[in-house]
């Protein structure tokens, strides 16, 4: 371990920091392998895709035994406001309405969370995009609730969890990337997501590492 690690990590753990685990868009239209088949992923993928998938769970029910608060952002598409630029980026047509395969449509099963389930008194942040701070109040809730620092996980890494992530980090929060707990479609685009994660917005760690640092803050 670097020493400029040793220092990132140390503050995060001092007693009494307050931090907090960030979902992002465990949903069934991103990990349900029966909604995933017009990717074309490979056995390997799907298997990975399902070990990440009860890696977070884990750390979510690790969370809630540290008394760390749980923070569900969740993608939710509605047909009433058609992401335009994406339909442009996707099909060339900007004013094209939303696509009925268009993922996480609102009111339907794909926008359901995947094995996992916010309870009661959790702070849930419905997005239109990539990002969890795009358009919501999830930054000021963060600021309202007192926590100092976030733990980011959920799918995808390249796409939302970079997005949300790198958000965070120009908004000013400290944020760790356990690397266990994050995936793609494809082994070569995790890789590079999580590359530019750890050059330019998270110290990247892994599920223990980031419960062991929930322990000593809690001290």
């Amino acid at each position: 371990m670097s020493d400029l690690r040793d220092r990132q990590l140390a503050r995060l753990a001092r007693p009494g920091s307050r931090p907090a685990l960030v979902v992002v868009d465990v949903q069934r239209d991103f990990a349900d392998p029966e909604r995933l088949g017009a990717y074309g992923l490979t056995d390997a993928t799907l298997a990975n895709l399902d070990r990440t998938v009860t890696r977070i769970g884990d750390l979510v029910d690790a969370a809630r035994t540290a008394e760390v608060p749980v923070v569900w952002v969740e993608l939710g598409s509605d047909p009433a406001r058609p992401w335009r630029s994406s339909n442009w980026l996707r099909e060339g047509d900007f004013d094209a309405p939303m696509s009925p395969d268009e993922p996480c449509r609102i009111g339907t099963p794909g926008a359901e969370w995947y094995q996992m389930q916010p309870i009661k008194g959790e702070l849930r942040v419905v997005k239109r995009g990539y990002s969890g701070f795009l358009g919501t109040d999830l930054d000021a809730q963060l600021r309202a609730a007192g926590f100092d620092w976030l733990t980011v996980v959920g799918l995808t890494s390249e796409c939302c969890v970079y997005a949300t992530a790198q958000d965070a980090a120009q908004l000013d929060w400290p944020v760790v990337v356990p690397q266990d707990t994050t995936a793609a479609y494809d082994h070569h685009v995790n890789a590079a997501a999580l590359f530019q994660l750890g050059l330019n917005v998270a110290v990247l760690s892994d599920a223990d590492e980031v419960v062991e640092l929930w322990k000593k803050a809690a001290r």
